[in-house]
């Protein structure tokens, strides 16, 4: 089915809005705004920024330091995200049953590989690592725990997408800001739902270059039992040690990782 058929039949079923949900959105659009720029934003950035009314941010915001969710520096006044929301998320990490389940295949394929490995999961249209094992090599990504990623530069995203059922996957491609981060991006949603197609034939995505210069990743989904791509697991390399066999090689050991990963998932939760 094609992009533009999935389109119709998208829009003909498209469900109403939950109550409440707009409020609790923009809540979310604050936090996320500073958390990708993180003690770089005063109240006066932060409301440009915002896709709100001036007041309505002073208010989120007064909201959100009152919950510990936010703070403010001293020097500029500029925000980043609360002690509280932090330690909600490393909670989050340490007990996912995901993460306990795939530390034993993210060593294996760490071992395997020698390159740094990582284990991600969805969140608000990104994707969150929750762990990564790196290799003996000097040069490795400067990627950390709880970092996020965009879903359609990075092979953990990819990965995830193609993991979507047609219709899931076009309402997410269409809530995307298919931003350009190097010249091999994919930006519009017609190749990138080509890409993801191909990913889903191949059993894994390739991000060549797609999220920056000279880093090439492989990443493959990983299933919860009813078959919904609950997180990705990926092999991140440098150019310069990346080549046919090492591509072949990386491929099917992602896949296979991601495979026993899913199975053992399925069988504990």
């Amino acid at each position: 089915m094609s992009l533009s058929e999935l389109q119709d039949e998208a829009d003909a079923g498209a469900p109403t809005h939950v109550q409440g949900a707009a409020s609790f959105s923009k809540f979310i659009t604050v936090l996320q705004i500073i958390a990708d720029a993180p003690g770089t934003l005063d109240i006066a950035q932060l409301t440009k920024r915002a896709p709100f009314p001036r007041g309505t941010v002073y208010r989120l915001v007064a909201a959100l330091m009152a919950e510990g969710l936010v703070t403010q520096s001293g020097d500029g006044g500029t925000f980043r995200l609360g002690p509280r929301l932090l330690q909600l998320a490393a909670k989050t990490w340490e007990d996912s049953d995901l993460r306990t389940i795939a530390r034993d295949f993210l060593e294996s394929l760490r071992d395997a590989t020698d390159e740094a490995v990582h284990l991600a999961v969805p969140s608000h249209n990104r994707m969150v690592y929750i762990d990564k094992l790196v290799g003996s090599n000097r040069v490795q990504m400067k990627t950390s725990i709880g970092g996020q990623v965009e879903l359609h530069s990075t092979s953990v995203g990819k990965a995830w997408l193609s993991g979507l059922p047609d219709q899931r996957l076009l309402e997410v491609i269409k809530s995307l800001d298919l931003r350009r981060h190097t010249a091999k991006t994919f930006t519009t949603p017609e190749a990138l739902f080509d890409e993801l197609k191909r990913t889903r034939e191949q059993g894994f995505a390739f991000d060549d270059e797609e999220n920056e210069p000279d880093i090439r990743c492989l990443g493959s989904p990983i299933f919860s039992r009813s078959g919904e791509p609950v997180g990705a697991v990926s092999i991140s390399m440098p150019v310069y040690r990346h080549d046919a066999r090492r591509h072949e090689l990386c491929a099917r050991l992602v896949r296979q990782t991601a495979k026993q990963i899913s199975a053992e998932l399925s069988r504990m939760v």
